[in-house]
C-alpha cells in the first residue's frame, strides 16, 4: 500500500479508512495550528492514518478578487511547520510544473486538481518528484477515464498514485457522485472519496460556489459503505469566515462524531460476505 511509503503516517495496523483533512486553503499560520491540532487529536483517539490537507495558492477561482493565498513561500513553510509540530504528513495541490519541485520541498503529497488532471506536463512533474501523487477526477471525466492519468504517473517512473472522485458535473450548478464508479477506480489506484468537494454548487452567478454541507455524512457513509480507502474532507472552526470553499465545508466541532459513525459503519461492512 502506497500509504507506507510517506513520512510520519500513522495507524496503518487498524485497516480504517485514512483521512486527507484540512482548510481548503492556508489563511495563516495560527489557523492552520488550531485546525491541525484538532483534527490530529481526534485522528490519534480514533486510529485513524491521517494527512494534513491545505492548499498554499488557489489558481482556480471564479471571480479575479477571489482569495488566492498568503503567499506561496508563506503558506508552504506553514505546511512545513504544521508537520513538524504535529509529526505528520501533508498535501497540497499544484497548479503549475514550476509548483512540483517547490511545493515536493515542504510536503509529503501532491496533489493535482481536477480540472488539471488532463495536463499531461503537470502530472509528469509531480511524478517526477518522487512524492505520492493525489490524482483528482476531473468533474468531466469517466471513472474509466482515470487509468490514463495513472498511467501517466507510472510512465514517468512513479506507482505512487492515488485517484480521489469529487463528484461529476449534474447540470451547470451542481454536482452528484456515481459510487458505480468507486470499484471501478479501485481497479486502478486507491481511491479516495472528496465528500466536501463532491457537494460544491459551483458556476453560481454571483461568482461564489455554493455547498450542501448538510449532506456531507450522507455521501461520507455512502463512501465507506462502498469501500473508498480513504476520505477528503475540509474542515474549519469556522466556515462562515472561510476564505475558500466555506459553503461546503464541515465544521470542525463536527467532525469526531462524523468520523466515530464512519468507523462504525466500516467495521460493519468487513464483516460482510
Amino acid at each position: 500500500m502506497i500509504l507506507s511509503e510517506i513520512p510520519n503516517i500513522k495507524h496503518l495496523d487498524t485497516n480504517n479508512f485514512f483521512l486527507l483533512c484540512g482548510p481548503c486553503a492556508i489563511e495563516g499560520e495560527e489557523m492552520a495550528l488550531r485546525i491541525a491540532e484538532r483534527v490530529v487529536t481526534i485522528t490519534d483517539k480514533l486510529e485513524i492514518p491521517y494527512v494534513f490537507k491545505g492548499s498554499f495558492k488557489k489558481a482556480n477561482r471564479s471571480r479575479i478578487d477571489s482569495f488566492t493565498g498568503i503567499g506561496d513561500e508563506k503558506a508552504l513553510k506553514i505546511l512545513r511547520k504544521v508537520s513538524e509540530t504535529f509529526n505528520v504528513p501533508t498535501v497540497t495541490d499544484i497548479h503549475e510544473v514550476s509548483d512540483a519541485e517547490k511545493a515536493a520541498a515542504y510536503v509529503d503529497v501532491l496533489q493535482i486538481p481536477a480540472f488539471l488532471v488532463r495536463q499531461t506536463d503537470l502530472v509528469v512533474a509531480a511524478a517526477k518528484t518522487g512524492k505520492v501523487v493525489n490524482l483528482k477526477k476531473g468533474q468531466f471525466m469517466s471513472p474509466g477515464a482515470m487509468k490514463h492519468a495513472v498511467q501517466k504517473v507510472k510512465d514517468a517512473g512513479s506507482n505512487k498514485a492515488w485517484i480521489t472522485d469529487r463528484g461529476t458535473m449534474f447540470g451547470y450548478q451542481d454536482m452528484i457522485v456515481d459510487f458505480r464508479g468507486i470499484p471501478e477506480m479501485r481497479k486502478i489506484a486507491p481511491t479516495v472519496l472528496d465528500v466536501t468537494h463532491s457537494l460544491q454548487q459551483p458556476n453560481q452567478t454571483a461568482g461564489v460556489t455554493g455547498g450542501r454541507p448538510d449532506m456531507i455524512e450522507t455521501i461520507a457513509r455512502a463512501g465507506v459503505v462502498n469501500n473508498v480507502d480513504g476520505l477528503f474532507i475540509e474542515t474549519h472552526f469556522d466556515p462562515s469566515k472561510a476564505k475558500s470553499d466555506g459553503a461546503n465545508m464541515l465544521h470542525l466541532d463536527n467532525l469526531e462524531k462524523l468520523l466515530h459513525n464512519l468507523i462504525t459503519i466500516r467495521k460493519a461492512v468487513q464483516h460482510l460476505k
